[in-house]
């Protein structure tokens, strides 16, 4: 069986039940930029010597899928959604490493490639949370999926700040200059 199955040759995708919608849908639109967050996930765990964020970050691809997966079932019957307590459990994730970097201002991101990727994760975050709320506006999503979301930019960024302190360059943005006139 190819790939290739010319079923969005007119610009139309199937969702998970079957239905066929244009490929600009405001969930595909969702789901789209989550599927490219994990492909920038995918690209990032690799600069990560860090263990235990590895598999943190491995976890995170394994809840995307679902997350992507019950967005492209709009009609509720999506078999793994997300609960509760892995929402808890993301949320004491970043109060976890929030104890281990003192943050104290705002931070230059990238000050190490780990971190440089993990700030790319972030701000594709941020976007799909962007996605995933105008989907919601015109569609029933869960409050569980929609506070994953929100809480995953939280999540890299301070797996970024984290690794930055661990390599000893967690930089902060320096205080304002006279600026030009």
């Amino acid at each position: 069986m190819s790939i290739t199955t010319q079923g969005g040759d007119q610009g139309q995708t199937s969702l998970y039940t079957g239905e066929r919608v244009a490929k600009n849908n405001l969930r595909v639109e969702a789901y789209g930029t989550l599927d490219e967050l994990d492909a920038f996930l995918g690209e990032a765990k690799h600069h990560v010597a860090d263990e235990e964020v590895y598999e943190l970050l491995i976890q995170t691809h394994n809840l995307l899928y679902r997350v992507m997966g019950e967005l492209a079932t709009p009609d509720g019957s999506y078999q793994m959604p997300l609960c509760a307590e892995e929402v808890e459990a993301i949320t004491n994730t970043i109060h976890h490493y929030e104890g281990k970097v003192n943050l104290k201002g705002f931070v230059i991101p990238g000050s190490c490639i780990a971190s440089a990727h993990l700030d790319i994760c972030r701000t594709v975050a941020r976007r799909a949370e962007r996605r995933v709320i105008a989907l919601a506006q015109e569609a029933d999503i869960s409050a569980v999926l929609l506070k994953y979301v929100n809480r995953l930019s939280d999540f890299f960024y301070i797996l970024a700040r984290y690794l930055e302190d661990q390599a000893g360059v967690l930089r902060y943005k320096s205080k304002p200059g006279k600026g030009c006139h």
